[in-house]
């Protein structure tokens, strides 16, 4: 094997790994965005559990963080403004990568 193919396959790797760690991450966030809101719509213990799973699962309706924004949006109403959610979505993505690379 060449050289050119060992660097291709060493890139395509790192991409594959890059792209399976934002996945875990991005989950993760949704995970830990689902028990915020949990807590505020007064959940706990199971039930804060299958909140966060419906929160996780709310990402996957498109791309991007839209359709959890509106998930969340939609089930918090004037418990949280959109600002709040923005801030909060932001925070736990940093959160959940950080949890991510200590795990590794």
């Amino acid at each position: 094997m060449s050289t050119f193919d060992d660097r291709e396959n060493a890139f395509e790797t790192k991409f594959a790994h890059d792209a399976e760690m934002q996945f875990k991450a991005e989950a993760r966030c949704n995970k830990l965005l689902g028990l915020w809101a949990a807590e505020l719509l007064g959940k706990s213990g199971e039930e804060a559990a299958a909140y966060a799973t419906e929160v996780v699962k709310a990402d996957f309706e498109e791309p991007g963080h839209e359709d959890v924004y509106r998930k969340l949006a939609g089930d918090l109403g004037a418990k949280a403004d959109e600002a709040t959610i923005r801030a909060k979505m932001a925070e736990m993505l940093v959160e959940a990568k950080g949890q991510i690379l200590n795990e590794i």
